[in-house]
């Protein structure tokens, strides 16, 4: 059982990662329910992910995702939804570059723009291999997308496998500890997480048969940001 502050915080996120693709900020949720300090807020954020109706993303500014809702805003409060796959009033999302719209799948099909090394880099991806369908919810309404199929076993601890198959919103731009394809002097891609340090730039592996690369900032170009993947069984 919700109080009403709870549910009305978990309507406004709702509603904004349904228009925007991200969640509010803290001042924006303070300003929305007519709270005097932040304090108010994460108490009920705190609320609200014990209870499962949200989960914080590590790593990620602004980053709650909700994972049900209550009957009251749409939802079934017994049954957690699929991540990011939100059914309601969600807004016409422009389709990437290359697209095709599934209507009756609630999907979309995106490029597979060829095979990008989770391990030691291969040459840079540079063709449109086949297409794949993914969920709508995972195509955020700003931004071309793209799909890569994994090439080997150096992200395995953040779940990522050899032969699935990854979902890039194009960005040249990144925060620490996001998971980025990253071009290595304009010849080399790889999937990495991306951590600066000083003037240079770490790709980190995740997994520890991995070193970590360190390079001089000039010679790593972000080339797209992790936002779901796709797995085959």
């Amino acid at each position: 059982m919700l109080t009403k502050k709870q549910l009305d915080l978990l309507a406004f996120i709702h509603k904004r990662v349904q228009r925007d693709g991200v969640s509010p900020s803290f001042d924006e949720m303070k300003e929305a329910l007519d709270l005097r300090s932040k304090s108010g807020i994460h108490r009920l954020i705190t609320a609200l992910e014990e209870r499962g109706f949200i989960r914080r993303m590590a790593h990620r500014a602004r980053a709650l995702e909700i994972v049900k809702l209550p009957e009251s805003l749409g939802g079934d409060a017994t049954v957690g939804f699929t991540p990011r796959i939100i059914d309601g009033d969600r807004p016409d999302v422009p389709q990437p570059k290359g697209a095709r719209e599934i209507t009756t799948a609630h999907a979309i099909e995106l490029p597979v723009m060829g095979k990008i090394a989770a391990g030691v880099p291969i040459e840079a991806i540079n063709q449109h291999s086949h297409s794949v369908a993914v969920p709508s919810g995972m195509i955020s309404g700003s931004g071309e997308h793209y799909a890569l199929e994994v090439k080997g076993d150096s992200m395995i601890d953040a779940g990522i496998n050899d032969g699935d198959v990854v979902v890039i919103r194009e960005t040249s731009v990144a925060d620490d500890g996001d998971i980025v394809v990253a071009l290595v002097d304009d010849q080399e891609a790889t999937l990495k997480r991306f951590k600066r340090r000083g003037t240079s730039i770490a790709l980190e592996a995740a997994n520890p048969a991995y070193e970590t690369r360190v390079l001089p900032a000039d010679k790593v170009k972000v080339q797209g940001r992790l936002v779901g993947l796709i797995r085959s069984y």
